[in-house]
């Protein structure tokens, strides 16, 4: 694979910038911060897409690169595969899934498979090399060749790493000690008291002994409700018999009440008829009483109309006779005053009788008027009787209206409401003798029956319920242990699997690593040496991994010492080496190798090396040179090497 063209339109602080790539060797020339870092970014983001996870960074690539000053955000790539396919990359930064085009420029992008996170994997597809893979054998940076001597121990590690696991960040050592630790910790074994499985194992032992210790109460709990069943049955019948009985004797209270309210008008109306026999009795006592008295009366004034005739009568007589004496006296007398003064009694008399006979006659109208009144008023207090009487024979007709429609009322109300209670609790009401008591004094006796036994089931339910209170937590202890036992079991199961992984995965590990060894290695160990051989100038010949001594090479004078001895210079070299060693076996592509500032340290007689050795060695392979001096550009002038040289200044 080569690339052919970068088409930056906005990205980081480039913009509108094109650069044509030679099929081989390509020198990008720029100073610092002219943007040779943001040339390499834009390959990687371009081709994998562009992250806006920080990933322990201050800012994701997304906000590092992202131009304050437009919204384009985009660019392109073209590039040749090694069957000679030609395709175009166009990506617009903020969107996920880039535009992929064939050398016909179609749309070809939905030929790829696209994940969800990583959006259309496209370059993995065409070389199966992921971004992880690119970034770590591919693309070499000065930060990964230069270490100070303090890390060259580290990076001898690296290098045995990639010898034995094929990953320079995974080691055959640490991955089993890591396991056998992680085995210790996370499961333990049958010395260690204290781990994880002895702990679960032991601690279901307690448990198991706690557990059959409360199984008894399981029991006691299953009488409990059993008896709390049958008593709630039993209190649910008296209960519905209670209240069937209360509602009879509602209703036979309502008729009592009815009953009650039925004599009440009965007595009235017997009152009633009391009194109008009293009214009459007063009445006949009246007329009796009043007759005597009227005749009393009458008698009295015969008598002094009687006494007045006879008084009449005899004044008459007495007036005739003075009449006569005056008469008499008026001959035979001659005093003449004498006759006349005599003269004077005969109209004194006559004065008198008239006065005297009309204050009779007025005594006698008086006796008269007071009959009369007396009869009025006797008339009038036995017209009150009458009246009185009338209104009672009245009110009582009314009453006994009243009484025959209550009667009536009641005695149909009560019997259909007696009877709809009754066909409502027919089917409810176990004990069928209840039913069949209808009289008060009998249900009221059933009632304080009933709510005796009703009271007593009650406290029997309320002491089993206690007693239920006693038994439950010592239950839901048992369902605590049991759940315990349930969780430490799966917990068991799942260590047990865990442990059978980790066995496997030692085992498998163990059968990589002498598959590796075997072959891989072997192969790595071949094209290292022969690699240092042609960099060193014959200096360092063979390299070897050993078991006990990791990383060893062999010297001009045949001696062999630990990688770890050699200089940080010679460290580096073996590391470069390696990992452009590496990329024949990782893709099937011929991927390009791109060195950004990669030999900012090394010596001009150790660049002439590594430079040569880049020529000879991949002479079909693209290489692309990021570099802020003029060394790399002398020293392919020095020795005739063709090249492609890019100056960010002019382009």
């Amino acid at each position: 694979m080569r690339i052919r063209r970068l088409k930056i339109n906005a990205y980081g602080k480039l913009k509108d910038k094109e650069i044509e790539l030679d099929d081989h060797i390509n020198v990008i020339h720029g100073q610092n911060e002219a943007g040779k870092s943001t040339i390499l970014n834009f390959i990687i983001n371009i081709l994998y897409g562009i992250s806006k996870n920080k990933n322990g960074k201050a800012y994701s690539d997304f906000e590092k690169y992202k131009p304050w000053d437009t919204e384009e955000f985009s660019g392109k790539i073209e590039y040749i595969l090694d069957n000679l396919e030609t395709f175009e990359v166009f990506r617009n930064f903020k969107k996920k899934n880039p535009q992929i085009f064939n050398e016909k420029k179609e749309d070809i992008s939905k030929q790829f498979n696209i994940d969800k996170s990583k959006g259309n994997e496209f370059f993995y597809e065409q070389t199966k090399m992921d971004e992880t893979l690119f970034l770590s054998t591919i693309v070499v940076n000065q930060e990964q060749v230069k270490l100070e001597k303090s890390q060259q121990t580290i990076l001898v590690q690296k290098i045995a790493n990639l010898i034995g696991t094929g990953e320079d960040n995974v080691s055959y050592k640490r991955a089993i000690d890591r396991i056998n630790r992680r085995q210790l910790e996370e499961i333990g074994t049958q010395k260690s008291r204290e781990k994880p499985l002895n702990r679960l194992l032991r601690e279901n032992q307690n448990l198991e002994e706690e557990r059959i210790e409360l199984e008894k109460y399981k029991n006691t709990k299953y009488e409990i409700e059993e008896n709390k069943k049958k008593l709630l049955e039993k209190f649910s019948n008296l209960e519905i018999n209670l209240e069937y009985l209360n509602k009879i004797k509602k209703i036979l209270e309502e008729e009592k009440i009815e009953n009650e309210k039925i004599k009440i008008k009965e007595n009235i109306k017997n009152e009633n008829d009391k009194k109008i026999n009293l009214n009459k009795k007063e009445i006949l006592d009246i007329e009796n009483g009043n007759k005597k008295i009227f005749e009393k009366n009458n008698q009295k004034i015969n008598k002094l109309i009687k006494n007045k005739n006879k008084l009449k009568n005899k004044l008459i007589i007495l007036f005739i006779l003075l009449f006569l004496i005056n008469i008499i006296q008026f001959v035979f007398i001659k005093n003449i005053i004498f006759k006349y003064i005599f003269l004077l009694t005969l109209p004194t008399f006559l004065i008198f009788s008239i006065i005297y006979l009309k204050y009779k006659k007025n005594k006698i109208k008086i006796l008269e008027k007071e009959n009369k009144e007396e009869e009025e008023k006797i008339n009038n207090e036995k017209n009150n009787y009458l009246n009185e009487n009338k209104m009672i024979e009245k009110n009582n007709s009314e009453l006994q209206n009243e009484i025959n429609e209550l009667k009536n009322n009641v005695n149909t109300k009560i019997n259909l409401e007696i009877e709809k209670i009754k066909n409502n609790y027919l089917s409810k009401i176990e004990n069928n003798a209840i039913i069949k008591i209808n009289n008060l004094n009998d249900i009221n006796e059933e009632i304080e029956k009933t709510q005796k036994e009703f009271n007593m089931i009650k406290i029997k339910i309320h002491e089993l319920d206690f007693d239920k209170e006693n038994v439950e937590p010592k239950i839901d202890n048992l369902m605590k242990i049991e759940e315990k036992m349930v969780n430490n079991n799966e917990k068991i199961v799942n260590l047990k699997k865990l442990e059978k992984s980790m066995n496997l995965a030692k085992e498998l590990i163990e059968r990589a690593y002498e598959k590796m060894k075997n072959t891989v290695t072997p192969k790595f160990t071949q094209n290292l040496s022969k690699n240092i051989n042609k960099i060193t100038n014959g200096k360092y010949r063979n390299v070897m991994l050993q078991d006990d001594n990791g990383l060893v090479v062999e010297l001009e004078n045949g001696n062999y010492v630990e990688a770890n001895r050699l200089s940080v210079g010679t460290i580096d070299q073996l590391y470069l080496s390696l990992r452009l060693s590496m990329t024949e076996e990782l893709s099937k592509e011929k991927m390009p190798i791109i060195l950004d500032e990669a030999f900012a340290y090394y010596d001009t007689q150790r660049l002439e090396n590594i430079l040569t050795y880049l020529t000879n060695t991949y002479p079909d392979r693209q290489i692309i040179l990021f570099t802020c001096t003029e060394r790399e550009k002398d020293i392919f002038n020095k020795f005739n090497i063709s090249y492609h040289y890019i100056d960010l200044q002019k382009t």
